[in-house]
């Protein structure tokens, strides 16, 4: 497959995995809204032309042209205008409020959405939300538990056939060189290291302090190769190899000279893979991750701030700051496309453990995006479902009259708002995306 075919198939996979992620979003706020007998006349993927539907008993089921995102349609989202409080004619409150309840008939006006309960209400809402947070959790789990973290593997990707003169400067082998202790052995690229001097290996830290310890003693090594298990004897030489610090810069003297210290050394180059992550860690990397979601979302403005100075090249862009998606779907295209032309070595398993990871990522952002309380958001409907609860459980406290529904219908001026200020940040976004990538 060629470098662009595949970038562009990077590019409809994440299509169709938002595409998917926003179905089952948007059906977690219908199962439970039929379920309490709520009206639902139309569930659809996308937006703009229709492009296919389907009527199944009062709903239609349908996609539309542009798959950024979707919606369901749940009749009497907003109450009534209280008694003596009338909406101005003609305002936007008024005609949302009609449009909300028009499609109920006069025996239809329990199933409107706000006469539920406050626990349904909740329950409806956060479905969407909650939808979102186990689909991050179940595909970063995959990522982690089943195909594995990218990694120095166990796996031989080469192995010397020399002690050259200069190891760590990739010196060419001599006449005078002898051969490596690994060549000497008979280890070859593609073997898999399963033990060395009994210490069991599965990543290529394993391999490397299994080395250490042995140290230049005589080591019963375990490898596989081709199906098999071969048991050789290898013994490492000690050879002075660069010391480097903490930053992977290599260490200093006094003098300004390069450290070198005495060191076993086998010969063997280990392959980059994948290496599951241990089921007791996996819950503790999965929380962090929905951590740092939400820690971004909490600090929107300034992350929107620190993408706009990058954007005009006051400071670097920040690698896990905010991205839109035509970012996301970059880095899609650029993940599906790194196993193919000069980067034909990276195996796909790491291509999926990045794709995976992605749209659990995106899942995780749009579970902390919705959970901001305000209108059009999910989390605007449950901040006014919570409202209303408070408000009945305090007058029923005080043994006063029940102060009916939260009139969230008031809240759309801000929420109208809050939609051209979500506009403003994508268009803003995807300028940085161009100007300063990730």
């Amino acid at each position: 497959m060629s470098h662009t075919l595949a970038y562009i198939l990077g590019i409809v996979i994440l299509i169709i995995g938002i595409g998917l992620s926003v179905a089952l979003h948007e059906l977690g706020h219908m199962l439970p809204a039929k379920h309490f007998g709520v009206k639902v006349p139309e569930y659809f993927i996308g937006f703009g032309p229709r492009l296919w539907s389907t009527r199944r008993g009062e709903t239609e089921y349908g996609i539309k042209a542009i798959w950024l995102g979707g919606y369901v349609r749940l009749l009497g989202m907003l109450p009534p205008a209280r008694p003596g409080h009338p909406d101005k004619p003609g305002s936007m409150v008024a005609e949302a409020r009609a449009e909300s309840l028009a499609e109920l008939g006069p025996d239809e006006q329990d199933r409107a959405f706000y006469r539920l309960s406050t626990p349904r209400k909740l329950l409806v809402m956060a479905g969407g939300i909650l939808t979102n947070l186990a689909l991050g959790i179940i595909c970063l789990t995959l990522a982690l538990g089943v195909i594995g973290q990218p990694a120095l593997t166990s796996t031989l990707t080469s192995v010397a056939e020399c002690v050259s003169s200069d190891i760590d400067a990739g010196a060419a082998c001599t006449d005078a060189d002898p051969a490596s202790p690994a060549a000497a052995a008979g280890l070859r690229a593609g073997d898999t290291i399963v033990s060395w001097d009994g210490e069991t290996t599965s990543t290529w830290a394993d391999v490397q302090t299994a080395i250490g310890a042995a140290g230049t003693e005589p080591a019963v090594v375990v490898v596989k190769r081709d199906g098999e298990e071969l048991t050789l004897t290898v013994t490492a030489v000690e050879v002075p190899r660069t010391v480097y610090n903490a930053d992977g810069v290599p260490a200093t003297d006094a003098e300004g000279e390069v450290v070198k210290q005495l060191r076993p050394y086998v010969g063997i180059g280990p392959a980059l893979g994948t290496v599951r992550t241990p089921p007791g860690e996996i819950p503790q990397v999965v929380g962090s991750a929905v951590g740092l979601t939400l820690k971004a979302i909490a600090t929107l403005p300034a992350g929107l701030y620190h993408a706009v100075a990058a954007g005009l090249g006051l400071e670097e862009r920040n690698a896990e700051g905010l991205v839109s998606l035509v970012g996301v779907g970059r880095i899609a295209g650029e993940v599906s496309s790194a196993g193919t032309g000069t980067d034909a070595g990276l195996p796909f398993s790491m291509r999926l453990f990045y794709m995976l990871s992605l749209l659990g990522s995106l899942n995780l952002a749009l579970f902390a995006f919705n959970l901001v309380p305000l209108l059009p958001l999910d989390g605007g409907h449950v901040a006014g479902a919570c409202w209303e609860g408070l408000r009945r459980l305090w007058a029923r406290a005080r043994g006063n009259p029940d102060p009916g529904y939260a009139d969230t219908a008031r809240m759309l001026p801000v929420g109208q708002v809050v939609f051209y200020l979500l506009i403003v940040m994508a268009v803003v976004l995807i300028w940085v995306d161009i100007v300063a990538p990730i």
